[in-house]
This record gives C-alpha cells, sequence and structure tokens, in this order.
C-alpha cells in the first residue's frame, strides 16, 4: 500500500515538475520569437532604406573624366553604399525591357542620360540628410539634375518609426505576460507543496532553509525550459535559412549569441524570482490561511 502510494505521488511530482518545464519552454519559445524580430527590425529597416536610390544625370556635355571622378568621389564618401554608371545605352535597354517595345525604333533617337544611381547606407536614409547630399551633387556644372523618391524616403522613415515603436510596446507587454505565466505554474506547483513548507517552518527550520530548496529545483527546471526553447528556436531558425536562405538567420552569430543567451538568462530569472516570492506567500501565511 505505502508502495503504491509513494509511486502515486512520484508520478504526481514528476507531472508537476513537466507541466512547469513545458510551460517555461512555451513562454520562453515565444519571447524568443519576439526577441528575434526585435533584433531583425533594425536590420529589415536598413534592408528596405538601403534599395532607396539617388540618381544623377549628366549633361550631354558632359566629360567621362569628370563622370569617372564623380563616381570615384562617391564611391569613396561615408554615405555611399554602392554608385554605379548607367550608360544612356543601358538605360534605353532596360527601359525597352520594362516597356517591352523598342522605343528608340520610334523616336529616332535616345533621349535618356548618362547616370550614376547612388544607393545610400541606410544610417543617411532620411529626407533631410538625403536633399543635403542631392545638394551637395547638384552642383558640379556637369550634372543636369539629381532625381529620388523624396515621399517615399518620408513615408518609409516614419512607418520604420512606428513599427520599432509598436514593437518594443508588444516586446514589453509580451515580457509581462510571459512573467505572469511562469510565475503562476510555479506558484501552483509550490502550492501543492504548502502543508509540508509549514510543517518545516512548525519543527523550527529558518525560511531561508525551506526556501532552498525549491529555489534550486525550479531553477533546474527554469533551465530545462529555456534549452527546450532555444532548441525549438534552432529548429525554427534553421527551416527558415532552409527555405529562405537570402535571410541570412543563421549568418548572424553574433545576433544568435544574443538570443539564445537572452533566452537561457531570463528563463533563470523569472524561475528565481517567482520561487523566492511564491515560497515566501506560504511561509506568510498563518495555519488557518492553508486551506483557502
Amino acid at each position: 500500500m505505502s508502495k503504491s502510494f509513494e509511486r502515486f505521488q512520484r508520478r504526481k511530482l514528476i507531472s508537476s515538475y513537466f507541466s512547469v518545464t513545458l510551460s517555461i519552454a512555451l513562454v520562453l519559445f515565444l519571447l524568443g520569437i519576439l526577441g528575434l524580430l526585435v533584433l531583425n527590425t533594425k536590420k529589415l529597416a536598413d534592408h528596405f532604406k538601403e534599395q532607396i536610390a539617388i540618381s544623377v544625370f549628366f549633361k550631354d556635355t558632359a566629360k567621362q573624366v569628370e563622370i569617372d571622378e564623380l563616381q570615384k568621389s562617391l564611391v569613396m564618401s561615408e554615405y555611399t553604399k554602392s554608385a554605379v554608371f548607367v550608360s544612356k545605352e543601358e538605360a534605353a535597354e532596360q527601359h525597352s525591357e520594362e516597356i517591352g517595345e523598342n522605343f528608340l525604333e520610334f523616336l529616332g533617337y535616345n533621349p535618356l542620360k548618362n547616370s550614376i544611381d547612388v544607393n545610400l547606407n541606410a544610417a543617411f536614409v532620411s529626407t533631410t540628410q538625403v536633399d543635403s547630399i542631392a545638394a551637395e551633387i547638384g552642383k558640379r556644372s556637369f550634372v543636369e539634375e539629381v532625381s529620388y523618391d523624396r515621399p517615399t524616403i518620408s513615408l518609409l522613415t516614419e512607418n520604420v518609426r512606428r513599427i520599432g515603436l509598436g514593437i518594443l510596446i508588444a516586446s514589453a507587454v509580451f515580457t509581462l505576460i510571459a512573467v505572469l505565466l511562469i510565475n503562476s505554474s510555479i506558484r501552483l506547483s509550490i502550492y501543492s507543496k504548502r502543508f509540508i513548507i509549514k510543517t518545516m517552518q512548525m519543527v523550527g527550520a529558518t525560511k531561508s532553509f525551506i526556501r532552498r530548496p525549491f529555489i534550486w529545483t525550479n531553477i533546474k527546471l527554469g533551465v530545462f525550459g529555456a534549452l527546450l526553447a532555444i532548441v525549438a528556436l534552432f529548429g525554427l531558425l534553421y527551416y527558415l535559412d532552409l527555405n529562405f536562405p537570402q535571410l541570412g538567420v543563421l549568418q548572424d552569430l553574433k545576433m544568435l549569441a544574443i538570443l539564445f543567451s537572452g533566452v537561457f538568462i531570463l528563463g533563470l530569472l523569472i524561475s528565481l524570482v517567482s520561487t523566492y516570492f511564491a515560497t515566501q506567500r506560504f511561509l506568510n501565511l498563518r495555519t488557518d490561511d492553508l486551506y483557502y
């Protein structure tokens, strides 16, 4: 009879530990996905910013040596990601491909200009900075026009700011929810041992002595939960890298280290803090309150 009761208690204990570990793992996995989104928001925003180009069109009288000097100057500038020369013939071919017919045969001449397409580094993509850069380039006497999509730059900058703020707010809310969920799971597991806690307290055990094994046990559960979450996150990242290699999610080792370390540390901290306050609550309860 006693052996069957012990087996029942052991199964109950394992079930309790399993549920706590699983809840920690699931919550940390969701937080990891959110962290991945946060860490990649800037990268994604920078990618879109660097797709915006400034087109520098030259006068027909512009000498090739002047164009080459300007291109070299642009390539050496801190704000430039790339500066590619596009001849009027290449521009005509591209335009013909886009419209699906050879417009040169209809016009009889090539109205397009030699140009340089300048892609800026993301840090310099804002309306004020692009205006300043365009004005500086346009001072050259052989430059006919500097063209760029100012409304798109303004809209992109504003949307990036809004999305970044939204993700930060969502991160704070989800982190709070995660803490509450893990805290609830740990409190329920300790609740089932409230009579043991009170019995130990009645025979003279100190609060720190009673609290220590609970903290140590739940820290181990937090570690297991964090490791499960990290394995699941790595599996998700591997799947993304396999199907969307252009994202390069497994190439950024610094980002992966920050993400996995953050998940692991968060699992430890939440488990430690939640267990401390949960045990403290039951240690401070009167004996009559244990039944409610």
